[in-house]
Formats: C-alpha cells, sequence, structure tokens
C-alpha cells in the first residue's frame, strides 16, 4: 500500500466541494492594474490598500538597505540577525504605535503564532472571536491553552464566557482582529478591552488590516478608538505598508519576555534588510501624507454610494449566490477587464466576492466596476 494514495482521493474531494484553488501569475503594474495571463485588469483583489507597494522611495530604500547590508540578514536575530535597521523600525513602530517597545518578526503569521504559544500555555484559557484569522485561530491552538470561541463580535457571549470560564485557569488571553479580514467589520474593542481589564485578561489585538488606514497617521483601530494600554498590538508590514513582516508593540516587559520566549522569532531568520527599510520608509510616509488615507477613505465611500451597501473598511465582501455562482460571477468580472477574487470555504464559512480597495483606483473605475457587478447579480437572480 502506497503511504501516500490517500493525497488523491483527497484532492477529488476538495474539487468535488469546488473548494480547489490554484495561484495565478501576477505581474502588478503599479497603478491599481495588474496582468494575469497576459490580460491587464483592475486590481481589486490586492492588501495594497494605499500603493505604497510601488512607491519609488520604499524601492531606492529597499536597494540601499540591500547595497549596505546585502540581501539577508543569514541568521536569527539573537546570533548576528539583527542590523540598525532592525533598531530604528522597532523604535519607530512603537513611535508610531503608542506603545513603549516593538518586536519585527520575518511575517505576520509568525508573530501571531509564536506570541500566543510565548504567553498562555496548558495552564491558561483563550478566548477567541469565532471569525478572526488563521493565524490567530493556528498560535491558539499551537499554545496547548483551552480555546473557547464567542460568537462574532458579540460582547454579551464574550461575558458570558468570561464569567463562566476565567477563574478555573492561571492566565486568560482573548484574540480578536480589528478589522476582520473577509468581512471587513470592525471589532467593538473599547468594550473589549473593558471586558479584558474586569476579568484580568490580557488583549491581543491583530491589526493586520487596520494599520495605515483607521487612527492618526494610520496607527490603526488602537489609535482610533483611544484604546489604553496594557495591551498586545499585532500588525502586519504586508498590506498597507507595502512591504513584508509583521510585528508586536506593547509594554517593555512584553517585548522584553518575547525575545526571550517567542520560538517564531528567536529560531528564524531575522526580516531582510530591503523589507526592513521599505517599511520604516513606510511608516514615515504616513506620517507626513495624510492624503493617501483619505484617498483611501473617499474611495470607500464611493463604493458604498454605487453598491448602496455599508462600508466599513477597504474590505468589501458580497455576497453573490452559492459557491458555483461566486465563482463564476468572478470568473465573468475578469472577462470585462476587473480583478475581484471568490472567496470560498474553507477559507470563510459562506461564499462572496472580495473587494478590496487602494488608494490608486479611480472614481471611474469603482463605478464601472459597480455597474457591471450589479448587473450580474441581477442575472444570476441575487438582486
Amino acid at each position: 500500500m502506497n503511504a501516500y494514495s490517500w493525497l488523491e482521493d483527497s484532492l477529488a474531494s476538495i474539487k468535488r466541494a469546488n473548494w480547489y484553488r490554484l495561484p495565478r501569475t501576477a505581474i502588478p503594474l503599479g497603478n491599481s492594474q495588474v496582468v494575469v495571463n497576459g490580460q491587464t485588469l483592475v486590481n481589486f483583489a490586492s492588501n495594497n490598500y494605499l500603493g505604497l507597494a510601488h512607491d519609488p522611495r520604499l524601492k531606492a530604500s529597499a536597494i540601499a538597505a540591500i547595497e549596505q547590508y546585502g540581501t539577508g540578514t543569514g541568521s536569527s536575530r539573537l546570533i548576528v540577525g539583527t542590523n540598525e535597521l532592525h533598531r530604528q523600525l522597532e523604535a519607530k513602530i512603537a513611535q508610531w504605535k503608542g506603545a513603549e517597545s516593538a518586536l519585527v518578526f520575518s511575517s505576520g503569521y509568525l508573530a501571531n503564532l509564536g506570541a500566543i504559544a510565548a504567553l498562555v500555555g496548558s495552564q491558561d484559557i483563550i478566548f477567541s472571536d469565532e471569525l478572526n484569522h488563521s493565524c490567530l485561530r493556528n498560535g491558539a491552538k499551537l499554545s496547548g491553552a483551552t480555546v473557547v470561541h464567542y460568537k462574532h463580535g458579540n460582547l454579551r457571549d464574550l461575558q458570558t464566557t468570561l464569567e463562566q470560564y476565567r477563574s478555573q485557569y492561571r492566565r486568560a488571553l482573548i484574540l480578536t482582529d480589528s478589522v476582520f479580514s473577509m468581512d471587513g467589520d470592525i471589532a467593538p474593542l473599547a468594550e473589549i478591552k473593558e471586558l479584558a481589564d474586569h476579568y484580568s485578561a490580557m488583549l491581543l489585538v491583530d491589526e493586520a488590516h487596520g494599520a495605515g488606514i483607521f487612527g492618526k497617521h494610520g496607527a490603526g483601530v488602537v489609535s482610533a478608538e483611544n484604546i489604553a494600554p496594557p495591551l498586545i498590538q499585532m500588525g502586519t508590514l504586508s498590506k498597507a505598508l507595502g512591504s513584508l513582516g509583521g510585528y508586536i508593540a506593547g509594554e517593555h516587559r512584553l517585548i522584553d519576555f518575547l525575545r526571550n520566549r517567542c520560538a517564531t522569532w528567536i529560531y528564524t531568520t531575522g526580516l531582510s534588510p530591503a523589507d526592513t527599510a521599505s517599511a520604516l520608509t513606510a511608516i514615515n510616509i504616513l506620517q507626513t501624507e495624510p492624503q493617501r488615507i483619505d484617498r483611501l477613505w473617499s474611495n470607500c465611500q464611493l463604493l458604498q454610494e454605487v453598491l448602496q451597501i455599508p462600508v466599513h473598511s477597504p474590505i468589501v465582501p458580497v455576497a453573490v449566490g452559492n459557491i458555483s455562482q461566486t465563482i463564476d460571477v468572478a470568473k465573468e468580472l475578469q472577462n470585462q477587464g476587473f480583478l475581484v477574487p471568490a472567496i470560498r470555504p474553507p477559507t470563510v464559512p459562506t461564499p462572496r466576492l472580495r473587494i478590496s480597495l487602494m488608494a490608486d483606483h479611480t472614481e471611474a473605475q469603482i463605478r464601472e466596476l459597480g455597474a457591471k457587478l450589479l448587473n450580474l447579480i441581477v442575472k444570476t437572480g441575487m438582486s
């Protein structure tokens, strides 16, 4: 019996369920357009919300960093993998996020996995929003802590589970996205923080889709809602900041602890010089050019007017039917020049189109997408 024969059956099941996916090769043109299979499309699929991934200043910073430090750090941060750029970026993130200190990781996924597993263990409990991102959910599993999922954004359910379980465990950790990556809605952070304080629970907020968009200079939802410390702020450098990597920001003692106990930081190679330098430049741009964020929010307002649906963030889900219908509408939009991904199980419980807005999108592009999408929705009978 072949030990790998089960893979064919599993793949066949994935295909029957319409869950099968393959990556597409895309060539970004840097002006909200992308080339896929030779076709130029308006890109409504990217998390490059502010267009910074193509900013010439980020490119120049990356090139200069390579010239000075090389293409890779060649070691973990605690050996010889830390350079001056890492220290500058960590100081800048802390200042930007209003935190005492920060720690930069090689990806946002690694930041969440490592931090959660370092902070809690088998004697502890995690309270996690049921629609949290995969990295939060997998970090909770990796930690070995007891995990209780509360209903999405439901403060009453969170309080009920805290009241029921908190006293039975040594430490408690609440996990939530600030902006949910597939629905675009915002967590009630102020109220969650009050519950965390009342029940002596730590709070980790994933700002992957909030940083760069909300708050003063794009510091995130935590900043926008004036959430007081202590709390743990996680974020990514790969979306609104146009680079790669992740970070944890918080109190000095938190960051000092993670440096010594966080496996995904200790045992992996440090973030590359190019990515570190470009992220540093991106934050500097955010703090001096608020008009980029203003343009993005203007585009959000325009799409809300065109589609007549609530738009809470640059992530806009649109239900157009079942899995097959959703895939068909996405394909037809692509035929008409628009790249809008069909998101389906197991990534989300129900299928939807996921529109990602960028500051670079023009009014004409948004209006044309809206008109074509509304026409297709009518054809599918979803109106």
